[in-house]
């Protein structure tokens, strides 16, 4: 490199403007000066000389092409202008050497710094001579790209192709290994100088020339002499921590740090990295730290789950969450733990068989969902994933648990009671809210009961006998609830409920006509005959009562006060049939035997016990045959509704304590007592709830053959033909919503429609539709 000293006088201008010799003698000196000697370099004056030589040599040789021997000139001007710009990359080769030679004299720090000193240095004096030899780029160098002549470039372009070729290509090295050990400097906790490793990226960055196009840049050279080797070090370096890590702490401690080691990355790399590097540079980080030991962190899951440790699961999810397919084992064993946890709740309480308390059986089930529900929210963000795995052991263990295994509709049945039991009127007044909430809670558990048409049918059972006896807690409650079951299952779930409410205010509206009918027809004397009473009518297709299992002959003013009502009704709605469902009516009779302070006490009873309390009107003493020969109960009604009575010793036996049978007599007790001036002695009778019970599980299982058959049909019909296999699937997934059909039935189903000749077989399995 030839080197002129500062002070030194330049050169004599050039004589002649199409001097070459001249000319870039002179122009070397000047570009010695920019490179060399920058924070001195070129007074002004001298800087536009060095410019108009350049300008009078290239403006020279433009003329001498306009001459008569055009040809041979022109090319004369193309060698000259050629042999310029090759003397400038010479002397930048040269001066290059130079500078490489004392960089190999420096390392690590000192070596980024002398490197982006001379890179500063040189990429600025690239600048000024850009400039200066700008009527060579403009003539020359333009005309020569514009022919597609490679390796030719603008001056400052070529600075940088030079550099690349000359320094780049044997000092990057050294330089990346300078930058790799300050960043690790910085990750073991010390301080450095971020700027420095910007610089060298910067560099890196800028020497991109696109070989197609040199007038672009792209990010080629940056990739792979800094990205890829600042991933390959990340990651030595984070298997080696992480592997030494994991050998000294636990398994919690060490996501903790990961945690901590990624979010530090993400954070350098606004500090002195291109973006680009965030996706690439992330999906190393997470390969190191996260999934070269899932595994690890995958079985410490349990133990986490096992005591709790939300936030720490919540970490491991978040980490895991960041490689693919990490978080399926976890679904999986969380899945597996919520079951667990589900059917030991359940084993708790589960061994009071037929005595089990629905509310303590809904309470176990609720319980583990409530905790798990949360945890799916706060550790797992709510993640569809983990909401689908508790859906899956929730349905598991609230359909196959361990009050299910003799009964699989004992889910449904037990939800169904203790909705009766919340909806119906207590003592304890519920509040709105609580009320709300409770019932929401019932939906809860409704929402993964496979078998929906049981609860339906139990939940249609208590909503009639709240609705008929009057202890529904409160209307509101008994439409939210409806409205819920409509939200969860469709009009067609509800739409019996919702007409016994229509039939419930039809029948205010009818009692509001009868009682004016009344008053119009009937003197007063006459309008006292009878009992007072109040009339339900309920339409027979929507209300899921059953006829009397009794025969039963009601006393005489009964009889006068139902027959004046049935002729107003007949009168009113001719062709109508009124079918008496007598073991659902009630009543009260006063005492006139028995007083408290003068007070007669109130007996709420049955229809039945009225018919034979009214029987000591004429006698205090009343033998067990007249009461059958009367009344006409059989013998499996009678005994209870006369033990009921007994117990609350509203009448004696004779003989004291004998059981209800022929022979036996009873008295009125004249000496009966209560605290309470009403008397209830209305109550179920066990063996009537057992076969209520008994019965409903039956119409289920019809009613269940008749949805079957109706949807095979429905298929049919708009299918023609069809695989008896394909018939088969469609038919579980129409009412798969309704109940879990077993698919023996549907065979059995399919074959009766056989036999009806609503079907037919074809060849190949298939069947056919019969219009």
């Amino acid at each position: 490199m030839s080197k002129a000293p500062t002070g030194n006088p330049p050169p004599p201008m050039p004589t002649s403007k199409d001097d070459i010799h001249g000319t870039w003698r002179y122009l070397e000196w000047g570009v010695d000066q920019i490179m060399s000697h920058l924070d001195n370099g070129v007074d002004l004056k001298t800087y536009m000389s060095l410019y108009t030589s350049i300008h009078n040599f290239c403006t020279a040789q433009k003329a001498i092409g306009q001459t008569s021997h055009l040809n041979s000139n022109h090319r004369g001007a193309h060698l000259l202008g050629e042999e310029l710009y090759h003397r400038l990359n010479e002397h930048l080769k040269r001066h290059l050497q130079g500078v490489h030679a004392e960089m190999v004299k420096h390392s690590d720090e000192a070596l980024l710094t002398y490197y982006i000193q001379q890179w500063r240095r040189y990429t600025t004096a690239g600048t000024y001579n850009n400039h200066l030899f700008k009527y060579l780029n403009r003539h020359w160098v333009k005309r020569e790209m514009d022919e597609g002549k490679k390796d030719v470039y603008d001056i400052y372009t070529l600075h940088l192709v030079r550099w690349k070729d000359d320094m780049f290509g044997t000092t990057q090295n050294a330089v990346m290994d300078a930058v790799l050990r300050l960043v690790e400097k910085q990750r073991n906790g010390e301080t450095i100088e971020q700027s420095k490793v910007k610089q060298v990226v910067d560099s890196f960055v800028a020497l991109g020339i696109d070989e197609a196009d040199s007038t672009k840049t792209n990010l080629e050279v940056y990739r792979q002499y800094f990205e890829k080797p600042y991933i390959e070090s990340t990651q030595k370096y984070y298997d080696s921590e992480s592997k030494t890590f994991l050998a000294e702490n636990a398994v919690v401690d060490y996501m903790k740090k990961a945690e901590r080691r990624l979010d530090e990355e993400r954070e350098r790399v606004p500090l002195y990295l291109l973006p680009e590097i965030m996706t690439p540079l992330m999906k190393c980080c997470e390969t190191a730290l996260i999934a070269a030991h899932a595994p690890l962190m995958r079985d410490e899951f349990q133990v986490l789950l096992d005591n709790d440790r939300e936030e720490d699961m919540a970490r491991m999810y978040k980490l895991l969450a960041r490689i693919p397919d990490g978080l399926e084992p976890l679904r999986n064993r969380f899945e597996n733990h919520v079951r667990r946890a589900g059917h030991l709740a359940v084993e708790k309480v589960a061994d009071q068989g037929e005595k089990l308390d629905p509310k303590a059986y809904v309470d176990a089930l609720l319980e583990v969902h409530t905790q798990y529900a949360a945890l799916v929210q706060t550790a797992f963000t709510g993640e569809a994933e983990f909401v689908r795995a508790l859906d899956n052991a929730c349905r598991e263990y609230v359909n196959r648990n361990k009050v299910c295994q003799k009964n699989s509709a004992r889910s449904p049945e037990l939800l169904a009671k203790h909705a009766d039991n919340v909806l119906k009127r207590s003592t304890k007044a519920t509040e709105e809210d609580d009320m709300e909430k409770v019932l929401n809670q019932v939906m809860t558990v409704f929402k993964y009961l496979e078998d929906k048409d049981v609860f339906q049918k139990f939940y249609s059972q208590t909503l009639a006998k709240r609705l008929v006896h009057g202890t529904s807690a409160s209307p509101d409650a008994e439409t939210s609830m409806i409205a819920k079951l409509k939200d969860a299952s469709g009009f067609e779930y509800t739409n019996k409920l919702q007409r016994m409410f229509q039939d419930m205010q039809t029948s205010r509206d009818l009692n509001s006509n009868y009682e004016e009918w009344c008053n119009a027809t009937f003197e007063k004397e006459d309008r006292k005959e009878g009992v007072d009473a109040t009339y339900q009518i309920l339409g027979t297709g929507f209300w899921p009562l059953t006829p009397p299992t009794t025969t039963f002959v009601p006393p005489p003013t009964i009889v006068k006060t139902y027959e004046r009502f049935q002729n107003f009704y007949t009168h009113k709605h001719g062709g109508r049939k009124l079918t008496w469902l007598w073991h659902l009516c009630k009543g009260e009779i006063r005492t006139n035997f028995a007083r408290m302070n003068r007070v007669p006490y109130t007996l709420q009873v049955s229809t039945y016990q009225m018919a034979i309390l009214l029987l000591f009107n004429d006698s205090d003493t009343v033998s067990y045959d007249d009461i059958s020969n009367t009344t006409m109960l059989q013998k499996e009604t009678l005994d209870p509704s006369l033990g009921i009575i007994l117990k609350a010793k509203v009448i004696t036996a004779n003989p004291e304590g004998a059981a209800p049978q022929s022979g036996t007599t009873y008295s009125l007790n004249h000496g009966f007592k209560s605290k309470k001036l009403k008397v209830n002695l209305n109550m179920a009778i066990k063996a009537e709830q057992k076969q209520e019970a008994e019965d409903t599980h039956k119409t289920i299982e019809e009613d269940r053959k008749m949805l079957m058959q109706s949807a095979i049909v429905r298929i049919m019909k708009s299918r023609k033909k069809m695989k008896h296999s394909e018939l088969v699937g469609e038919t579980i997934a129409q009412i798969k919503n309704r109940f879990s059909p077993k698919i023996p039935d549907i065979k059995k189903c399919i074959d009766i429609l056989l036999e009806k000749e609503y079907l037919e077989r074809l060849d190949d399995n298939e069947l056919g539709y019969l219009a």
